[in-house]
């Protein structure tokens, strides 16, 4: 390692708390996206790996739920401690394996230890609630009675973590599984393996005892659908596209599982003929084209009405013509690479169908003539795009702003709501009371006026409607998701009832 960086070196799985080269000797690449290199190699798991990894899980779940909740408090505590010191590494990791600029990966390492303070101080308020007896006529005796309820840890957990945010949000999955007593398998992308082995290391270091975190990498279709579907596992917690996700759910539905899905968007951006052009177009700007658009809230429709629409096109466009494309690890970075080759013909494809059906190109494109290597595409800016382009239908997942206009609030309404997804949403007006009205008909599972879409408060609910999520995550929300309500009652009387 140099820096935290693998150089050519090959990662482990970490099952039952000890390190282990795959059985089957498989390994896969895993590239810069800055560079196209290879940084190293990620482990291939099998199958059976994957139930081994449940088995030890399943076999420290007692231990773990009857730990005091203080004492994973502290070891949770010790984990930030440790995340907040390797901050550098930790962020050099996540911009190698992922192309995010080295700015914006410093942001993910510090926010990843605060979410294991925030699900530390979670613990204190994870509890029950108390119910007066005897106000309930049946069953008899209740006059008798105290009746209260407590969470019980749900069980083995599956944390399924997404490329893009490769370890601020698989800690939004393991953090309050384990602060709720549970016992997680957590499977990173293939793309991402070094920063959440890594996180392991931590975890461990901290004192989270043999089996209680199981971290295994491998292909979704053998590897993530044996976790899915073994007998016991519990809960399966996602970040990823809508088509996974739903398929994640099919099969943990069979099996009466709980999910949190975290799924794809296309979240609107609503500009009113009222708003503030300059910081409207500085937040669309960050909306957009933060980590190159790979960000399930980043802002993917920008609905503007017609009276600002022309100057709102051209200054965004002005901003993206500004911007510092160039690779993640160089400090003045504003917009990296895309994940991988792919993701750049995928720009290119809806770019082109916008194109064709009228839209006009006002900045980027293309591929950046400068950047001969690595996945970049130039930040994206498309005007008049009408309303059956392919990239008002299909998550882009890149630097691609398309402009729509529209007339009055009515078709705003009809345009923000036109798709099956409905995860975050944005609108900028200096009229509140316009504002509010917007928010209220808006299907999304958050709604931000003057501010961009994709914000998130790490201790608040965050999910989507539709075909965005199921659940909500967010520390509390998260561990009340991953625990079992159970009612207690106590006859005091020493009466059975009748």
């Amino acid at each position: 390692m140099v820096e935290g960086i693998p150089t050519g070196g090959k990662g482990a799985l970490f099952i039952g708390g000890a390190w282990s080269a795959p059985a089957s000797g498989r390994y896969a690449p895993v590239r810069d996206p800055s560079t196209g290199g290879v940084v190293g190699e990620a482990p291939v798991a099998s199958a059976d790996e994957a139930r081994a990894a449940v088995d030890a899980a399943a076999d420290a779940e007692e231990r773990w739920a009857s730990v005091p909740g203080h004492e994973r408090a502290r070891i949770l505590r010790a984990a930030a401690a440790r995340l907040q010191s390797d901050r550098e590494v930790m962020a050099r990791l996540i911009a190698t394996e992922v192309g995010k600029p080295i700015v914006d990966a410093r942001v993910e390492a510090d926010r990843a230890a605060g979410v294991f303070l925030l699900a530390a101080e979670e613990i204190r308020h994870l509890g029950g609630e108390s119910f007066p007896a005897d106000a309930y006529e049946r069953p008899a005796g209740n006059e008798h009675r105290f009746l209260f309820s407590v969470r019980d840890p749900i069980g083995v957990v599956v944390a399924i973590g997404p490329f893009n945010f490769p370890l601020n949000l698989l800690c939004h999955k393991v953090a309050p599984a384990l602060a709720a007593g549970n016992p997680v398998v957590a499977k990173p992308t293939s793309a991402a393996p070094f920063t959440a082995l890594r996180l392991a290391e931590h975890l461990a270091a901290a004192g989270i005892p043999a089996g209680v975190l199981n971290v295994v990498v491998g292909p979704g279709g053998s590897v993530g659908d044996t976790l899915v579907e073994h007998p016991r596992t519990r809960l399966v917690t996602f970040t990823g596209s809508t088509e996974v996700g739903k398929a994640i759910a099919g099969k943990a539905g069979r099996h009466a599982k709980r999910v949190i899905l975290e799924m794809g968007g296309l979240d609107p951006f609503v500009v009113l003929d009222d708003a503030p052009l300059e910081s409207t177009v500085a937040a669309a700007a960050r909306g957009v084209f933060s980590y190159s658009g790979q960000v399930c809230t980043a802002s993917k429709r920008f609905l503007v009405q017609d009276g600002i629409a022309d100057r709102f096109a051209a200054a965004l466009a002005g901003r993206a013509n500004a911007l510092r494309v160039g690779p993640a690890l160089e400090e003045t970075t504003e917009v990296g690479p895309l994940i991988d080759g792919a993701a750049v013909e995928r720009m290119e494809t809806l770019v082109d169908d916008a194109r064709a059906r009228s839209a006009h190109v006002l900045a980027g494109g293309r591929r950046p003539p400068d950047r001969p290597e690595g996945s970049f595409y130039a930040p994206t800016v498309l005007g008049d795009v009408p309303e059956e382009a392919r990239v008002l239908h299909e998550e882009p997942f890149g630097p691609i702003a398309p402009v729509v206009r529209f007339s009055d609030i009515e078709n705003a309404v009809r345009i923000a709501n036109a798709t099956p997804y409905g995860l975050q949403a944005a609108v900028y007006t200096r009229d509140i009371a316009r504002g509010f009205s917007l928010a209220k008909r808006i299907r999304a599972g958050g709604v931000h006026l003057n501010d961009p879409t994709n914000l998130r408060w790490d201790a608040l609910p965050f999910g989507g409607v539709r075909e965005s999520g199921l659940g909500r995550e967010g520390l509390r929300y998260a561990m009340e998701e991953m625990t079992e309500v159970k009612l207690i009652s106590v006859n005091y009387a020493g009466e059975s009832a009748r």
